[in-house]
């Protein structure tokens, strides 16, 4: 199955404790089926010090469910994301404004 959400793609919360906050994917597992979006979802990791990085209590994006997430279209609301031929070519679209997302 394509996927519907990408890397990159801006989306809104659903449901959960970050519900109405917007932020971009930065990492999708399809085989999981969650997603890791900047700022959301929030969690504090407690990291011990090495040579390279600073130790102590470090705030880290935790992954949320796909079904918790929706496209934000070019109006700024949340949309679901359709397939479509554009020629010899599969595109993803807004359902609400009917605008390609990836060209």
């Amino acid at each position: 199955m394509a996927a519907k959400l990408k890397k990159g793609d801006k989306v809104i919360v659903l449901a959960g404790k970050d519900k109405g906050k917007t932020g971009t994917i930065s990492l999708v597992s399809p085989k999981t089926g969650k997603a890791v979006v900047d700022g959301i979802n929030m969690a504090i990791r407690a990291t011990k010090q090495s040579q390279t990085t600073q130790g102590g209590r470090i705030p880290k994006a935790m992954p949320i469910d796909l079904s918790n997430l929706a496209y934000v279209d070019a109006n700024g609301k949340a949309t679901r994301v359709g397939f479509k031929m554009d020629g010899d070519k599969k595109v993803r679209f807004a359902k609400t404004t009917g605008d390609v997302i990836d060209a």
